[in-house]
């Protein structure tokens, strides 16, 4: 029995297509995700704007709550909670240089309508979190925009959207580069910092994604402890990711055993979810999984972390303690490992 409440996207369970080839399996209907969801054992989902109001351009503000609040009675009929809504800036052609910190008025205007609804659909779904991937606020052209500019009409948008709703917190999902070359927010102290600029920095916090911190060269379990030392880790996405490559959104632990260890192992001595926090998956199937087995890496990401779990509840405090009193930290690694092959 685990200690803490799981989240996950309906993303997570996709087609498989990709860039470079088309779907390999069938689309899967919005509540049969939700139903397979309960049944895995997840608490909350997590959405973008466009998950709980599909082709959200088409309709007015008014609507738009209204369609979102009919996906809130769909989350109530399996037991699930809203985690958050993220608008997805990256997709519309509004945005193809970026929302907030596009060189275009109209652009940065549209930015700001899909973050207040985004708003607006939160509060019918019931969760005061907003997530903010800034997939492509930044630069393909270091030339074409002005770093300091850009980072102010970040800060700008953000504080309009606290503007909006005096309780809507924000949490910032950093990401070093892709689908843009160049991040204007690449990493969780750059998170803090952009929280700090804000008018409201108690609303302003992080979403730290295990492969983000992974593709920016560090390491997942140091990037939550500091955004968990500062009380600004809103939410995690847990995965991970075979070295500093594409945004490969794998299993959680099935590259990396050792560094997720470390996740649950600060998360867990932290006190982690105590005032609510999930722990959110961010995880995807591989392309040659069959329609039948759709599911398996939520189910395999969820088994890892739970075993981990354990092993983190086995921790020998008193032996870490003599290995640190006589710097034996070969001790104390091989430790790690016998304790994570079962051998300890």
């Amino acid at each position: 029995m685990s200690e803490f409440r799981f989240s996950v996207g309906p993303w997570n369970v996709h087609s498989g297509a990709d860039s470079y080839g088309p779907a390999t399996r069938a689309e899967i209907d919005m509540e049969e995700k939700f139903s397979r969801f309960a049944d895995i054992g997840f608490s909350a989902v997590q959405f973008h704007d466009d998950d709980a109001v599909p082709d959200i351009n088409k309709y007015s503000d008014g609507e738009i709550k209204r369609l979102a609040a009919a996906r809130k009675k769909q989350l109530d009929k399996y037991g699930l909670a809203a985690e958050f809504v993220a608008p997805r800036l990256w997709m519309d052609p509004h945005c193809v240089d970026g929302g907030f910190t596009s060189r275009y008025e109209e652009d940065r205007e549209y930015a700001m309508w899909r973050a207040y609804r985004s708003i607006d659909i939160a509060h019918e779904l019931g969760t005061d979190l907003i997530v903010l991937w800034l997939a492509r606020e930044g630069t393909l052209c270091a030339e074409s925009k002005d770093p300091v500019w850009e980072t102010r009409m970040l800060v700008e948008a953000i504080d309009k959207m606290l503007d909006y709703d005096p309780n809507i917190r924000v949490a910032i999902e950093p990401k070093p580069n892709e689908p843009i070359d160049r991040s204007i927010c690449g990493t969780m102290g750059h998170v803090m910092a952009v929280s700090a600029a804000t008018k409201d920095p108690a609303r302003v916090g992080g979403n730290l994604e295990s492969a983000h911190a992974t593709l920016a060269g560090l390491d997942p379990a140091c990037e939550i402890g500091f955004a968990l030392a500062m009380g600004k880790l809103f939410t995690v996405h847990l995965n991970d990711q075979n070295g500093i490559k594409y945004d490969q959104d794998k299993s959680f632990g099935v590259e990396n055993l050792r560094a997720a260890f470390n996740q649950v192992k600060v998360l867990k001595e932290h006190n982690y979810g105590a005032k609510g926090e999930y722990v959110g998956l961010d995880v995807k199937a591989m392309r040659t999984t069959r329609d039948a087995d759709g599911y398996k890496h939520l189910e395999n990401s969820l088994n890892i972390f739970k075993a981990l779990e354990a092993k983190v509840g086995r921790w020998d405090y008193g032996f870490e303690k003599q290995c640190v009193e006589k710097r034996d930290y070969e001790a104390l690694e091989m430790y790690v490992l016998k304790l994570l092959m079962g051998i300890a």
